[in-house]
């Protein structure tokens, strides 16, 4: 995953909410949740671990930014419907599908 391609991501908490962010690299980012140095959503260890469900590749961070800044305004029930209807953008999904490491769990 190079630099220069930036991912609006989802995850699902262990307490069953969503967090939505950005970043450049999906593994690293993951990690970092999962060891609670991430965002302050993901540092209560009631939300861990967290899993990957849902990742989009831009070409700009400002494209990236805008759909995770769109994701969070929604509500969860529209949050739940986004997710369902962008299954086809979601990375994550080419990957598994391409028997690439699964990046989904920390």
């Amino acid at each position: 995953m190079a630099a220069d391609t930036h991912y609006f991501y989802v995850l699902l908490c262990k307490d069953n909410t969503f967090y939505g962010g950005y970043t450049t690299d999906l593994i690293r980012r993951l990690h970092q949740h999962n060891q609670g140095i991430g965002a302050k959503y993901t540092h209560p260890t009631s939300r861990r671990p967290l899993q990957m469900i849902h990742a989009e590749c831009f070409a700009t961070r400002s494209e990236a930014t805008k759909a995770e800044a769109a994701f969070k305004k929604l509500v969860r029930k529209h949050k739940e419907r986004y997710l369902t209807e962008q299954k086809e953008k979601n990375v994550l999904n080419a990957q598994s599908s391409m028997g690439s490491k699964d990046i989904t769990k920390g």
